[in-house]
């Protein structure tokens, strides 16, 4: 099986075991009750479906009724005819980033970052630091919604790995591997805060991910990341890019302008 389609068999599967789920028409919704926060609630198609406008028009019903953006996350090559439906419904692409993975033999060190600790979260405090570097490295203010330390907690507690970067005992970044399927696991929620960017803790806290996933057991890490800035760093850290995903949802905000 390619590795892209490796990838999104991956992300279909964790999303049919996630708790909130449903189903509508040809898709598989990824319903987070506790988190609005658009990236963690979103819909992938049904392998090859060809949805009708019909089936596209409830998607977007069932969305608004759980007061969560209409949202798809995908490899276009899972499903070509989706792409045409949404659009022809009022969609919009929010981006293509590529897909990048890691496999054991391919990670590299990064460059070693003086008083860095790298430790799994332990404590409820622990794991609530790392949800607040998350959320507000992502551009959010106050505190998280309690889902975000929940999903980091789930993961561990289900395989996968979570971890803080403190700094000088202060919190500087975090992330989490999400719960591995069949040697899989998506690497995401990586944040370092303000404070602490430019200083190769994302590369060390990546690198320290992977490698925690590899000693888990995992044979392949992936990852969608945010720039090509962010790729750069991944690669440097062994990265190589295997397919493109797309992201794509309806703004309100864009809808009623």
């Amino acid at each position: 099986m390619p590795m892209d389609t490796d990838v999104q068999t991956y992300a279909q599967t964790l999303a049919l075991r996630s708790p909130g789920h449903f189903r509508v028409g040809p898709f598989t919704v990824r319903h987070n009750p506790n988190w609005s926060l658009k990236y963690a609630n979103y819909a992938i198609p049904d392998r090859d479906s060809e949805p009708t406008a019909t089936d596209v028009q409830k998607l977007i019903a069932a969305f608004r009724e759980r007061d969560r953006m209409p949202r798809l996350e995908y490899l276009p090559d899972w499903a070509p005819a989706v792409e045409p439906a949404l659009l022809a419904a009022g969609f919009t692409v929010e981006d293509r980033p590529p897909i990048l993975v890691c496999t054991p033999g391919d990670l590299l060190p990064p460059k070693p970052v003086d008083t860095l600790v790298l430790a799994e979260p332990a404590t409820d405090a622990e794991f609530d630091a790392a949800a607040r570097v998350q959320h507000h490295g992502y551009g959010g203010t106050g505190e998280p919604e309690g889902g975000q330390a929940a999903l980091l907690r789930d993961a561990v507690a289900d395989g996968g790995v979570a971890a803080l970067a403190t700094l000088d005992g202060t919190p500087a970044g975090a992330g989490g591997c999400s719960v591995p399927v069949d040697g899989l696991t998506e690497l995401t929620g990586l944040a370092v805060a303000d404070a602490f960017r430019r200083r190769g803790i994302g590369a060390a806290l990546s690198a320290h991910l992977t490698a925690a996933a590899f000693a888990r057991g995992c044979r392949v890490v992936w990852l969608e990341p945010a720039d090509a800035a962010v790729e750069r760093i991944y690669a440097g850290i062994g990265y190589r890019r295997v397919g493109e995903k797309l992201n794509i949802s309806v703004d309100p905000e864009r809808e009623n302008s």
